[in-house]
């Protein structure tokens, strides 16, 4: 087998790339008896470039943190695909395995994809919950535009990983892994340069270079890794594009417990029905806040500061059923009401994080859907990452095709289970994030491995690294209102003149997590990007689209705190017709 040698960091490419050719002139026709090293009388196909990298190997000593080596398992020449203009190129897909220290440790799959029509430049992609799945990089970057090419698309090399194991039947919910420490480290951010690294030497042994620029992209935990990336590797990458990032995952998981052991209550676990109610007499209450009867509430901050759902009023009945008991899906019960405030409100710990910090914000809740019913391809998807079917309770309800409890409820138990206590019986219902007794050693050490904690980028900021970073308002399983307290961290560490001149940071409002039936976004990020790193031309009046809400609906993205106001004439569905205001 081909096998990746321990060089010198400095001439690892140049080797490397030595290395492949001689691999590559080995495969001329063993009938003749000489062989012509000319390159210009022996040109090697993309199909035989992509089949040379089967039996590649990576040695340990070319990937930054320990592992015993890497190796391709298989390769594969896809040919052209689609139309303009989103058409991808002939590419060779190649798959492998980094294998553990630990023997009993779960490898890390990966994908790298090599364009034969390469740009230079290469973009690693993120997961998404707890991951298991091979980020494969083959799609677009969370919520790119339909109508404008994916990396891959444009010339890209694009790769990621599974970060560090393979996901049972509960998916992206599945936590098992958490019981053995390497594979925790792994997906807590140790993945994210074993991946990059292993991906650098099969670049170099393909094109016998390296990218002229390499970039992350990733949403919610792809957005943690994302901006873990571009902290604990400034070096490796030359801008993010961070979308509704699980940046604190940790202290997510504690703010889950928190609204988990609030809808195991009796009676607050709301129908999908109830949770229509909710979300109507808030859009009622709070559309127009913004200047538009159009179906979003953009000015949420003064939603909240109106919006009450125990004395709210639905089509001139009460939204709070009478008395506060059940009386029917037409209001909601005061058990029910008490739930919703929950999510609402933040979580206050009697203990410090490793960050220092002793909170979680509370959910965007008064106009963000959490399941409701109605029609729609995105509907499923909403219903899964919000508030599912079943009401939390132990034994933990399954996760199935036909039904399944709140999202972050299953991201709780599994946490508890696996990651805190490592007893697959404990009852996660009985442990109080807010108070966790015993456990609350663990879960501080569990805040410093998992949460993207540096508040200073200065080596990422230094070298010209960009981020571009949007969360959708009504984002039901990570808050909006936490990706403001990690753009106010920064601002506090570095100064926000600093922070603005490498970051920006936009809300979408009606935008849940990652889709959403009411304004679903599509934003050319990439290009923009793009543009700010390789021309320094700083991103200035974007425009973000909904494909499904409204088909072909504009508005202008604006930079947080400021939020898309209707200037009172204009289409009501063009982003010209809007202006950002702040207040």
């Amino acid at each position: 087998m081909m096998s990746m040698q321990p060089v010198r960091r400095g001439t690892q490419p140049l080797l490397i790339g030595l290395i492949a050719a001689l691999g590559v002139v080995g495969c001329s026709d063993s009938d003749n008896d000489t062989v012509n090293n000319d390159p210009a009388a022996n040109p090697v196909t993309a199909a035989q470039h992509c089949a040379n990298l089967a039996d590649l190997t990576i040695a340990e000593a070319s990937i930054g943190m320990p592992t015993t080596g890497a190796r391709v398992t298989a390769t594969t020449l896809q040919a052209a695909s689609g139309a303009a203009p989103v058409a991808v190129g002939e590419y060779c897909a190649v798959k492998g395995e980094i294998d553990p220290v630990d023997p009993v440790a779960p490898v890390i799959k990966f994908q790298v994809n090599l364009p034969t029509d390469w740009n230079r430049k290469a973009m690693m992609f993120g997961g998404g919950g707890y991951n298991g799945s091979v980020a494969a990089g083959t799609g677009n970057v969370p919520a790119g535009p339909t109508d404008q090419p994916s990396p891959l698309g444009r010339g890209y090399v694009t790769f990621g990983s599974d970060s560090g194991h393979q996901a049972n039947a509960d998916g992206s919910r599945d936590g098992s892994f958490g019981s053995n420490d390497e594979a925790l480290k792994n997906f807590a951010s140790d993945a994210l340069k074993k991946t990059r690294d292993v991906a650098m030497a099969i670049i170099s042994a393909r094109y016998e270079a390296t990218p002229e620029k390499t970039y992350f992209a990733g949403g919610s935990t792809g957005g943690r890794e994302a901006l873990l990336a571009v902290q604990n590797w400034p070096e490796d990458f030359d801008g993010a594009i961070v979308l509704y990032p699980a940046w604190n995952g940790a202290s997510l998981d504690l703010q889950f417990g928190r609204v988990t052991r609030a809808l195991a209550e009796p009676g607050a676990y709301p129908s999908r029905a109830k949770r229509k109610v909710l979300y109507d007499a808030a859009m009622a209450a709070c559309d127009e806040l913004d200047g538009a009867a159009d179906g979003l509430i953009s000015n949420q901050n003064e939603c909240d500061a109106v919006f009450d759902p125990a004395t709210a009023m639905l089509d001139g009945s009460p939204v709070r059923c009478e008395s506060g008991a059940d009386t029917g899906d037409a209001c909601l019960s005061d058990a029910q009401i008490t739930a919703f405030k929950v999510i609402n409100t933040p979580l206050t710990l009697n203990y410090a994080l490793a960050s220092g910090e002793t909170s979680y914000p509370g959910f965007t809740t008064w106009g963000t859907d959490f399941g409701i019913p109605g029609d729609g391809p995105l509907r499923p998807t909403t219903l899964t990452l919000s508030l599912g079917t079943e009401q939390p309770a132990y034994p933990f309800p399954p996760v199935t095709a036909a039904a399944m409890p709140p999202y972050g409820s299953t991201f709780w138990d599994q946490w508890v289970k696996y990651f805190v206590t490592r007893d697959p019986a404990y009852n996660s219902l009985t442990l109080d994030p807010e108070n966790p007794g015993a456990w609350q050693a663990r879960i501080v050490e569990l805040t410093t491995l998992q949460d993207a904690n540096a508040t200073d980028l200065s080596a990422f900021q230094n070298r010209g690294g960009k981020i571009l970073m949007a969360h959708g308002i009504h984002d039901a399983l990570v808050s909006n209102r936490a990706t403001r307290q990690y753009l106010g961290r920064l601002n506090t560490a570095m100064g926000a003149e600093k922070v603005q001149s490498f970051l920006r940071y936009y809300e979408i409002a009606g935008y849940g997590h990652a889709v959403s039936s009411d304004f679903n976004a599509g934003w050319d990020s990439l290009t923009a990007l793009e543009n700010w790193v390789e021309r320094g031309t700083e991103p200035t009046a974007q425009v973000v689209a909904d494909n499904i809400g409204v088909p072909g609906r504009t508005r202008p993205l604006c930079e947080y705190p400021s939020w898309p106001r209707y200037d009172g004439t204009g289409d009501i569905n063009a982003a010209q017709s809007f202006s950002c205001a702040t207040n």
